[in-house]
């Protein structure tokens, strides 16, 4: 398959290296790529939010570009997706199904002006070397190539549902970017280098998050917006 390839050799915890590569995914990925969301997305995350055969096959055939994974000790053990859409910073706040098509990225434009990312997901036995940040790499490396303004995404507050009875969603989403709370999503987000737009409400059908998401941006730094 053409398309983007990055070989690079990533480190656990220990230290020790192991050779990794991001690449588009294709057809062949399909099952373990479902696999991996069943890792990353147990319940009460709802299963029926897991790709599908049918979404991923919209994914390579809409925007390959945009449909990537990481490959380590001969296995996949991450994926990431994106379309592209038109944004407007000053409209109401989207929902996750809309703006994705509901994972199957219909609304694909590819006169757009923003790279939307649908999901990130790492097997969470791999989580320690960086995989994560290596696909958001090549995502921002996607956003210059077509002179995108930025990468927009929103970053499930997968920790707020244990301070939900004390705190409103606006003041954890301010308090872990504060740091003085961590997010396993949003503090990831941060690390990866994205920054906070603005919190949605009603944003994906999600218990842990209450359905709130922070939406996080990357700009393109050869654009002044």
């Amino acid at each position: 398959m053409t398309g983007y390839r990055s070989e690079f050799y990533a480190f656990d915890r220990e230290g020790r290296p192991t050779k990794a590569v991001v690449r588009n995914y294709g057809a062949e990925d399909f099952a373990a790529l479902i696999d991996i969301q069943r890792e990353c997305f147990p319940p009460p995350f709802p299963s029926e939010l897991w790709w599908t055969e049918e979404q991923l096959a919209s994914h390579t055939r809409l925007f390959p570009e945009g449909a990537i994974c990481v490959e380590a000790d001969g296995k996949l053990v991450g994926s990431m997706t994106a379309l592209i859409v038109r944004y407007d910073p000053s409209a109401s706040s989207h929902t996750w199904a809309e703006t994705t098509g509901n994972g199957f990225i219909t609304p694909h434009d590819p006169a757009g002006d923003t790279l939307y990312v649908v999901d990130v997901s790492v097997r969470p036995a791999y989580r320690a070397y960086g995989f994560g940040k290596a696909m958001a790499h090549a995502m921002y490396h996607l956003v210059v190539e077509k002179r995108l303004a930025r990468l927009l995404g929103g970053g499930r507050m997968s920790g707020y549902h244990r301070y939900a009875d004390t705190m409103s969603a606006e003041g954890y989403a301010e308090a872990v970017v504060a740091g003085r709370l961590k997010d396993p999503v949003i503090t990831f987000l941060l690390r990866c280098g994205r920054t906070p737009v603005r919190v949605a409400a009603n944003y994906l059908d999600d218990e842990e998050s209450r359905d709130y998401a922070l939406l996080m941006e990357w700009k393109n730094p050869f654009i002044q917006l």
